[in-house]
């Protein structure tokens, strides 16, 4: 165990976030994803059982997020209304919004262009969470000394 470091943050998770430099995406993803193909050849972090707004939240307090880049997060657009924010998207947003400032930017990606994004990736981060349209890319910023 380690001081106010969030349990869900297991030793790969950490080793995975730490090892990413300024730019770096992580997809965090539902269980719905495709993510043992994607992450193919990169780490891939399990998290089964997880609920996509607990994994999101013990992320969001480690992970600076980037500040040089119109939208640091994207999320996958749902097939046929990209402009539609499902449950999911809109809890996830929400909490984005509370560790990040509620202006806080979040783009979107057609389905297999999110696809594509994934597998450019550095980690796939796959929840338990089963309600559709979680997936999201992550990109990591900068903590100025």
């Amino acid at each position: 165990m380690l001081k106010n470091i969030n349990p869900l943050l297991g030793p790969k998770l950490l080793e995975v976030l730490r090892a990413m430099g300024h730019g770096d995406d992580l997809c965090l993803v539902d269980a719905n994803f495709p993510a043992q193909s994607v992450a193919a050849n990169k780490p891939l972090v399990r998290m089964d059982g997880v609920a996509m707004k607990d994994a999101a939240n013990a992320i969001f307090s480690v992970l600076p997020l980037d500040s040089f880049v119109a939208e640091p997060i994207l999320r996958m657009q749902v097939v046929g209304e990209p402009e539609v924010w499902t449950p999911v998207q809109l809890e996830f947003k929400s909490l984005a919004e509370q560790h990040y400032g509620p202006t806080v930017a979040i783009g979107s990606l057609e389905r297999f262009a999110f696809y594509e994004a994934a597998r450019r990736s550095c980690a796939v981060v796959c929840t338990g969470d089963a309600r559709a349209y979680g997936c999201f890319l992550i990109r990591k910023g900068v903590i100025f000394g």
